[in-house]
């Protein structure tokens, strides 16, 4: 008998290990890759072009309380990453919308597109307008951070409350000396991005070394993206939002800023666009949001500072639960 076992434990061992899942590939709209709510177009022309921005829209679950909170996006992230924020807001009341930028996700990718946070905040607003919100507490987080500055700096009317998340530019990385990158260099980076680099970057800042098996989704949302038929487009529209992003500092207008704005910074948080190509010394100065977040605090009229200390670059991701409690709190007024 068991002569017979020991032969049926090795005919098992012997047999080919059941092939790997594909690695998902989506289209360059995202195509193929599911939202948690019902994604709509918004269409329009710009800069001479027809374009679209998708967006989810989603009412409250109960007990309406007549705001809305518009939540922008990050360079590596979509209006579906913010799906827990999204949910816990909806609960509470509040009808949400997130968008996709111009460039990212599920919207158009142009061959030729002059980025500006001023042309993007523009078109935000022109989709809030069509979904007649005349004003809204607005939310951003890394590059929606600067984004959601941009947008309260030129329609201050319209913002109920501004609250940033680990925005990025709360320095200006050229003016510290970090060298540019032109935009081909930055297209021939973005072609090579890949689970693996996109897994890698994000265990080591977003979430401080730590990694839980929810944050596959979005690994693979990312890298379906740059795998797809259309990657040469998302990485030439990528490689203009980072010259963007890098040419177009908010920080020098913090000061400016009327409405009354919430700073949510997770401390431990290192993001420093083009660091990777800093020399030590320069790099040694950069992304320190343990800092960062004090003196931008301090530059903002009428700013509050809520920190997650210990926590990366995106705390809505790492920690729902503290992070969604703690924005309920920051709207409410507590």
């Amino acid at each position: 008998m068991l002569t017979t076992l020991a032969a049926a434990l090795l005919a098992v061992s012997a047999l080919p290990a059941p092939a790997a899942a594909p690695a998902p590939s989506y289209g360059e709209r995202l195509e193929g890759f599911t939202y948690p709510w019902t994604l709509k177009h918004y269409a329009f022309r710009s800069q001479g072009q027809p374009l679209e921005m998708g967006y989810m829209d989603v009412a409250p679950q109960k007990n309406a309380n007549g705001q809305t909170v518009v939540l922008l996006h990050g360079k590596n992230f979509c209006a579906a990453t913010w799906e827990s924020t999204i949910r816990a807001l909806s609960r509470q009341g509040y009808r949400v919308i997130a968008p996709d930028q111009i460039g990212f996700c599920t919207a158009s990718k142009p061959d030729r597109y002059q980025y500006s946070f001023q042309q993007l905040a523009q078109n935000t607003r022109n989709l809030l307008a069509e979904r007649g919100i005349d004003k809204a507490v607005i939310v951003g987080h890394s590059t929606g951070g600067m984004l959601a500055t941009r947008y309260a700096l030129m329609y201050p009317d319209s913002v109920e409350k501004l609250v940033l998340v680990n925005p990025i530019g709360l320095e200006d990385w050229k003016a510290k000396g970090v060298p540019y990158r032109s935009v081909d260099s930055w297209f021939q980076r973005e072609l090579k991005v890949s689970a693996e680099s996109i897994r890698s970057y994000e265990k080591k800042t977003y979430y401080v070394g730590k990694w839980q098996p929810e944050y596959d989704r979005w690994v693979d949302m990312l890298a379906g993206l740059n795998r797809g038929p259309g990657h040469r487009r998302v990485a030439w529209n990528s490689a203009l939002i980072y010259d963007m992003i890098f040419t177009q500092p908010v920080w020098y207008e913090f000061p400016d800023l009327r409405p009354s704005t919430v700073l949510m910074i997770g401390t431990a948080d290192t993001t420093a666009i083009g660091s990777d190509i800093a020399s030590p010394a320069v790099k040694a100065t950069l992304g320190h949001y343990n800092v960062l977040g004090k003196q931008a605090a301090a530059r903002i009229p009428h700013a509050r500072l809520i920190e997650f200390a210990g926590m990366g670059h995106a705390p809505q991701m790492e920690d729902p639960a503290r992070f969604n409690a703690a924005l309920i709190g920051a709207l409410a007024g507590k």
